[in-house]
């Protein structure tokens, strides 16, 4: 049976019906779906863990117990998971690992678009590319078997066009026996206790690997000659294939399903029947450097950019440049005309959000805020402009505390959401705590893991698998490090936010606040909704209500008399009612809720 699929989706069901057993990810855009889709099925364990180093690791203890596992994150989730990957790859396994690396080119939504092929050759670890959902589904499978045939971890790199584009895949049963009774766990000291003198000895035997990779890449199925026009030879991986196919639809092609190692008898082969060979590869010239290490002539990022993501128009556009098309080739888009040009709509907290408060109270403290990677980023676009770093997971409490050290006029602050914190926050708050850093940490609780889409964290209180678990609170980890002035406030009370703010940085020594009030989305919350309205009388356009930064509060046609400045509306489908514009209005023009019920008015 065929059925629509995500790339994402494909992979999970790929690891299902190939027998794993225990998965572990931390949810990050483009890769987040495929734990969420795999958790459906019930003989696959499946957890969130606080980050993505950990997850490897409980995969990579699942493989050395004999049980097939996956990890799963997104490119800069390696950065953090590196460790793990490097000694499971000196180590071997007992069972197939796979590793699912989804990288972000163009940067959707990531801070980098580094190439993750290039953290499989650092590794000695083979790198498989799909180029759609079907072969994102099969090469899970693949993946294991080679990782057993090579005792090697195994990445499987994805890109997001692989990860959220639909595919009709083919679905098969699932190819493992249940087991009734527990695997007993094989001792091996000398393989799998990295002292160094065991890793010396492991050193040669993965180097031997990598040339055996190699002899196995030649016959690897998943690398595909398909000859065409000789004149022109391509050689390509994952979606790259498909853009390249519709726009050289004549030439010959190398499509390698196996990036790294590559199999040079094939290349040479392939490039000895064609006049002219280029590569098509998004990100790094990974490939191209490979083949010219061959000594093969060989061209590609002198035609095809290096940075941002490709689509049919980049390869055909950068092919006309090079002279490898006419200019004829060229295919005009016209732009369909408007009445009214749509306004630009930069990304923005979304209404009700709750650390909108928070913000506002460090800017009208002027505060140097050291912010971190989630939803409250946005909180550095005007008008609230009040966020100033923004550099990877758990940087923001770390950041402060050299900005403490470094000694600085202003008042500052770090800012960091409650799954990051326990993904990389913990071991920094525990170093602004032991050395006695001058660091106000405000941990901005929203109940969830929000801007991938709303998953569970060790603070929810609920597992992937929906099981209710133990919720671990913030200001127990903080008293717990040594930290005494903590405090917890609701970021819908501006002043309770402001006076928490004033008390940590009028005293000396670390400080936590935490910020705790569920996201407007979830749907607990979304039940509480209510609508505010503006008393168009007492209004005067002052605009302090738009510095807010809500989308709901928008500039209405009615203008003051006196002023001429337009009077603020608020738009009833977005409001949630959070009531931080009425508190910020000087004139009382917006209603509270206690008011619009004393009105009459209802949710």
């Amino acid at each position: 049976m065929k059925v629509l699929l995500s790339g994402n989706e494909a992979v999970a069901r790929g690891a299902y019906e190939s027998g794993v057993q225990v998965a572990a990810a931390y949810p990050g855009t483009p890769s987040t779906e495929i734990l969420e889709t795999l958790a459906q099925y019930d003989a696959v364990y499946s957890e969130w863990a606080p980050n993505e180093k950990v997850a490897l690791d409980v995969a990579i203890g699942a493989a050395y117990a004999g049980s097939r596992s996956m990890a799963v994150m997104k490119h800069v989730g390696l950065n953090v998971a590196a460790d793990a990957f490097f000694y499971a790859s000196m180590t071997g396994l007992e069972a197939g690992l796979v590793l699912v690396s989804a990288d972000d080119p163009f940067m959707h939504s990531s801070q980098n678009e580094q190439d993750n092929r290039r953290y499989a050759k650092f590794a000695r670890v083979p790198c498989l590319e799909p180029s759609d959902g079907q072969e994102a589904k099969e090469l899970v499978g693949v993946a294991l078997d080679i990782s057993e045939q090579f005792d090697s971890p195994v990445m499987l790199r994805l890109t997001t066009r692989i990860s959220h584009s639909d595919t009709l895949v083919e679905l098969g049963e699932r190819q493992v026996e249940e087991r009734t009774e527990p695997l007993e766990y094989r001792i091996d000291r000398v393989k799998y206790v990295m002292v160094p003198g065991n890793a010396r000895r492991r050193h040669p035997v993965i180097e031997e690997r990598v040339e055996k990779l190699k002899e196995f890449a030649e016959t690897f199925p998943y690398n595909k000659v398909e000859m065409g026009d000789t004149s022109l030879g391509i050689v390509t991986d994952g979606v790259a294939y498909q853009y390249a196919r519709e726009v050289f639809p004549e030439a010959s092609f190398l499509k390698l399903g196996m990036t790294y190692p590559l199999p040079p008898d094939m290349i040479r082969d392939f490039a000895s029947k064609v006049d002219r060979l280029i590569v098509i590869e998004e990100l790094d010239p990974f490939i191209e450097e490979e083949i010219r290490l061959m000594g093969i002539a060989v061209e590609g990022k002198s035609i095809f950019p290096m940075i941002g993501e490709f689509d049919p128009r980049v390869v055909r556009e950068s092919a006309i440049g090079a002279g490898l098309l006419p200019p004829s080739a060229a295919v005009k888009f016209k732009q369909p005309e408007l009445e009214t040009p749509l306004p630009l709509r930069p990304p923005i907290l979304c209404p009700g959000c709750p650390h909108r408060g928070v913000f506002l109270m460090t800017k009208k403290l002027k505060m140097v805020v050291s912010g971190d990677i989630g939803c409250y980023t946005l909180a550095f676009l005007p008008p609230l402009s009040a966020l100033h770093t923004c550099g990877c997971m758990g940087a923001s409490i770390g950041q402060a505390h050299g900005v403490s050290k470094a000694g600085i006029a202003q008042k500052h602050a770090a800012v960091i959401g409650d799954s990051t914190f326990f993904h990389t926050g913990m071991p920094a708050l525990l170093n602004v705590a032991y050395n006695k850093s001058d660091t106000v940490t405000i941990i901005l609780d929203n109940r969830t893991t929000a801007m991938t889409g709303h998953q569970q964290n060790p603070g929810t209180g609920t597992t992937l698998k929906g099981e209710p678990t133990k919720a671990v609170e913030f200001e127990d980890v903080a008293r717990a490090f040594g930290i005494e002035r903590v405090h917890t406030v609701d970021p819908y009370d501006l002043k309770e936010v402001e006076e928490a703010l004033r008390d940590c940085l009028e005293a000396k020594g670390p400080a936590v606040i935490v910020s705790r009030r569920e996201c407007a989305l979830l749907p607990q919350a979304r039940k509480l909704w209510m609508t505010l309205r503006v008393n168009e009388d007492r209004c005067n356009g002052c605009g302090l209500c738009f510095e807010v930064a809500c989308p709901a509060i928008l500039k209405s046609e009615q203008l003051d008399a006196k002023t001429g400045r337009a009077k603020a509306w608020i738009d009833p489908l977005l409001c949630t009612g959070c009531e931080i514009c009425a508190q910020v209005c000087a004139r009382k023009a917006i209603l509270f809720r206690d008011e619009m019920v004393k009105e009459g008015e209802s949710a």
